[in-house]
């Protein structure tokens, strides 16, 4: 791997970055949000007369208002029919108006000359819900009898999808010498973006503009189009620096819309920033999957059969991601990295009153991992096997790609890899066989030593069918890129300039990247997420390259009086072998002006990263306090570009994922009120989680599917994380007889885990 810096980081480390909350505009107004502090309930009374009569109060919204003006929230979409229909998703109004579904739900905006005189308005609002029974647990909520939440999804399942061969599996559970079944649960959590939630929206000439953190933006100018009717040309979208996404900053919120609409009725612009606690239980949350599977094996470990039966937590309503990726990314991944001949599936999708759910860092990917993983250690240890044995034995094989995935809801494949040897690599990296002598060390000082490993196999990529990018040639004398993802932490500003001047072949530093997203010709794309923009978005810009050099190489031609594969082409600039004349690609682009600039659509790129994490963890038996003393992570995100960019991608993941395995949960009481609302109650991972004894490498197996040979990178840590650090510590617990144990490995839980053993 190679270590380059990151041209972002001066910016962004000396307090000069641009976030949502720097942008003021004059006149501005601010926005204050009344919430419903039940999470189920009618309202009885929204009265808001005082409050409209507040010092420095100049309007205050609630649906009716907006209802008036026809706007709406997008409808969640699933592109593929469930077991017994489409997916049920009722548009959500912006504001509740009937009912309240989760706590933090809004339910009007006051807008006042002051942030204070907002919130000292609020007091004078009058607000009576009368409390209905709240479903909290995902089973308990597809349960018979279970109260209901919306009269247009029936039993609060809006949603079933099931895939394989239920016949197969069985036929292969009747035979099999080993069967093994697991429950576990992979908590509701909070994204918790550094940046909190916050937006600034004013109109120029029936032109809405908003600044708001946001992953992309043709995904959240969309759904400003569909929610406010306006055309696409009358909505733009800024986003110059983003603090953290996660995947939770790619919708329009409730919020969004609210302040639009009151900057257009008031004719001044509009800012809102969230606090901390609002943030965390109005913005979208992630994970909050039940999970339950099984694993046949034959007398010598081979897989036979595995079956999966999932319950998703949707939150209060279906939001645009959360129901597309945990039935999508849960089939693709139902076999893990494994060769299994018959599989069986079912996801169902439930609403519950919690606030929505969306694509959390990883969008069950960790789940499906951890599923398996948790599924091959357990074989491992109540059939004798050994466990690496059983990966070696069953891992797909090298010669096996393009590998077809006959539980995609669409057709799908595994692109490229090679997991045998990826998986005796990571091995090597984490020197597992030196294991039994740390362990022995441990023992000797009191502690409980164990290892675990995961081998993965995860989707990357997708989700529009196309990206658009597009390079211009500026008076100054530099190269201008424009696309429309967003980075949040991913190193756009670096990588794509880069990327640009190779081919080129002219300096990086005459090369930037357009921070202005409305303002380039570039119109289409989508986002930040799914780990793909540097195979997509990246892709596009490297044919953008390739076309700006052969329309200058034209005009090379003309002006050197040669035929144009009489050029050669070096270090930017074109030489006739015939003369021996040159001609440089600025100087053209200089005299030509915008005669190079080029505009590219390709189809978005998917494929399939893998990857081998290893994990060691010590845990004191007297306090059930467990820390990790050793991980190593080998990833095949196929070609590197930028080994930086790689590695601080992989820590950025490793840190959500051991932040969910150790204490991160969304705690509620059984009327839904939220009790880890603020940092003082939240479990939030820390530096010192991950121990210097870190070794993270690459195996660079290119992908096929794009012009860079690149697959995604972005997610391979939170998918590696849970199951490798809980397949450890089972195995440092297995000594004093814990054979089961789930998510979260807080000291109590692992204390108590080791006392019950021992009762």
């Amino acid at each position: 791997m190679t270590y380059q810096g990151r041209r972002e980081d001066p910016r962004l480390t000396t307090g000069q970055g641009r976030y949502t909350d720097d942008v003021s505009l004059p006149g501005q107004l601010h926005a204050v949000f009344l919430r419903s502090d039940h999470a189920h309930g009618r309202i009885e009374t929204l009265t808001l007369d005082a409050a409209r009569e507040a010092p420095g109060v100049r309007l205050v919204l609630t649906q009716d208002d907006i209802a008036a003006a026809g706007w709406r929230r997008t409808a969640a979409a699933m592109p593929f029919p469930g077991f017994d229909g489409p997916l049920l998703a009722p548009e959500s109004a912006v504001f509740a108006y009937d009912r309240v579904r989760h706590v933090g739900e809004p339910l009007a905006v006051v807008i006042a000359d002051s942030v204070a005189q907002g919130r000292d308005a609020l007091e004078l609002a009058e607000v009576e819900i009368d409390p209905l029974p709240a479903v909290i647990d995902p089973a308990g909520a597809l349960a018979e009898g279970a109260p209901q939440l919306h009269d247009a999804i029936p039993g609060n399942r809006p949603f079933e999808y099931r895939f394989g061969d239920p016949e197969a599996v069985a036929a292969a559970f009747a035979t099999a010498a080993h069967r093994v079944r697991l429950a576990m649960t992979s908590e509701r959590v909070v994204p918790n973006p550094m940046e909190p939630k916050a937006a600034v929206v004013s109109w120029t000439d029936g032109v809405l503009d908003l600044h708001a953190p946001s992953q992309g933006m043709q995904g959240l100018r969309d759904a400003l189009v569909f929610a406010t009717g306006l055309p696409p040309e009358q909505v733009r979208v800024f986003a110059q620096d983003v603090g953290g996404a996660f995947g939770v900053r790619a919708d329009a919120y409730p919020e969004y819309l609210a302040i639009a609409l009151a900057s257009r009725m008031l004719g001044r612009p509009v800012k809102w920033l969230s606090t901390r606690s609002e943030t965390m239980v109005s913005d979208y949350m992630g994970r909050g999957i039940v999970m339950e599977a099984e694993l046949a094996l034959d007398a010598e470990g081979r897989f036979l059969a595995l079956s999966h039966d999932w319950i998703a937590d949707l939150g209060s309503h279906p939001g645009t991601s959360g129901p597309f990726t945990s039935v999508m990314n849960a089939a693709v991944m139902a076999t893990g990295a494994y060769r299994i001949p018959a599989i069986d599936g079912r996801v169902r999708l439930c609403v519950t009153n919690k606030t929505q759910l969306a694509a959390y860092r990883g969008a069950a990917r960790p789940e499906m991992a951890y599923a398996v993983e948790r599924l091959v250690d357990e074989a491992a240890r109540q059939t004798g096997l050994d466990r690496v044995a059983l990966r070696r034995l069953n891992a797909i094989p090298a010669d096996a790609y393009p590998y077809p995935i006959p539980t995609a809801p669409m057709p799908s494949a595994y692109d490229s890899g090679d997991l045998p040897r990826l998986l005796e690599q990571g091995l090597a990296l984490s020197d597992w066989d030196g294991f039994p002598a740390r362990r022995a060390q441990a023992e000797a000082a009191g502690l409980l030593r164990g290892i675990g490993c995961a081998l993965f196999v995860e989707p990357s990529g997708g989700v529009l069918p196309s990206d658009e990018a597009a390079i211009t040639f500026e008076a100054d004398g530099t190269v201008l890129l424009h696309e429309l993802a967003v980075a949040s932490g991913q190193g756009h500003e670096t990588v794509f300039p880069e990327l640009v001047a190779q081919r080129l072949e002219i300096e990086p530093a005459l090369i930037s990247l357009s921070l202005q997203r409305n303002s380039g010709p570039a119109t289409k794309g989508a986002g930040a997420f799914g780990s793909r923009t540097l195979m997509s978005q990246g892709s596009v810009l490297v044919e953008c390259s390739r076309q700006a050099v052969a329309k200058a190489r034209e005009i090379a031609a003309r002006e050197l009086d040669v035929a144009p594969d009489d050029l050669d082409y070096a270090d930017g600039a074109f030489r006739s072998r015939a003369s021996n004349r040159t001609l440089g690609l600025m100087e053209i682009a200089a005299a030509h002006p915008g005669a190079l600039d080029t505009t590219v659509e390709l189809p978005s790129p998917r494929n399939f990263p893998s990857g081998l994490h290893v994990a060691e963890v010590e845990i004191d038996p007297e306090t059930g306090v467990a820390r990790i003393e050793r991980y190593a992570a080998l990833d095949d995100c196929g070609v590197v570009v930028n080994g930086t960019l790689v590695a601080g991608q992989v820590w950025g993941g490793l840190m959500q994922g051991l932040g969910q395995v150790f204490g991160e949960r969304c705690v509620y009481d059984e009327d839904g009120q939220f009790l880890t609302a603020t940092f003082m109650d939240y479990y939030m991972p820390r530096a010192d989680l991950l121990p210097g004894a870190t070794a993270l490498d690459n195996l660079e197996i290119p992908s096929p599917t794009n012009e860079l040979g690149a697959k995604g990178v972005g997610e391979a840590g939170t998918i590696g994380a849970l199951p490798a650090v809980m397949n450890a510590i089972l195995d440092a617990l297995a000594p004093r007889g814990v054979a089961r144990f789930d998510m979260p490995a807080t000291p109590h839980r692992v204390w108590q885990a080791l006392q019950d053993a021992a009762a």
